[in-house]
């Protein structure tokens, strides 16, 4: 009865929590990421530091929205299937009907210059966020060598090439898996 009663709290604050984190976070997923690990790694400690960078990794090359991925994750590790379901509910219910309220009221006034400079300034205080999240994932990297060119290439691929960021990732899986299969072979030797 007691553990029932714990993981109906779990799910009800895994609401709560991808409820406010998708109600006070503008600018997408990536705006989101230092949110989400200060709540769900620092405040919660529902995931370590070190899985944190799984939950990126896992929901950045899945289909779907980085921040929905990303709670459903989270709720799957932290209260299973009621979980996910919870804290993905969670952090859609305020976009939706933020958007909703937004959608019936921007019309009206988008072509009022007072309404077009605050959005200039939401678009660089979301750049400053998603600044803030790469800063914080680059500080968590592994301090390798391999780390750094992988991560010099895929920038380069990135934002020079603009090649497909799905390509991207599975190249980098790929070059992960072997340059680990190399340097165990190093060591063998």
């Amino acid at each position: 009865m007691m553990e029932m009663e714990k993981k109906r709290g779990t799910i009800g604050d895994l609401f709560v929590t991808f409820c406010r984190i998708g109600a006070f976070t503008f600018g997408g997923g990536y705006a989101m990421i230092p949110l989400i690990r200060r709540e769900v790694v620092e405040t919660k400690k529902w995931l370590a530091e070190e899985e944190m960078f799984d939950l990126i990794a896992i929901a950045e090359s899945t289909p779907g929205p980085l921040a929905i991925n990303a709670a459903t994750f989270v709720g799957s590790r932290v209260g299973g299937v009621p979980g996910a379901f919870s804290a993905t509910l969670g952090v859609v219910l305020p976009s939706f009907f933020i958007i909703l309220l937004i959608a019936g009221v921007l019309t009206r006034v988008e072509h009022f210059a007072i309404v077009q400079k605050a959005f200039r300034g939401v678009r660089a205080g979301v750049l400053v966020l998603i600044a803030s999240a790469l800063v914080s994932l680059f500080r968590q990297l592994p301090r390798r060598t391999f780390t750094y060119i992988a991560l010099a290439a895929a920038f380069a691929a990135a934002c020079l090439a603009q090649a497909d960021s799905i390509a991207i990732l599975i190249l980098c899986a790929l070059c992960g898996i072997a340059w680990n299969a190399y340097e165990k072979k190093k060591v063998k030797k």
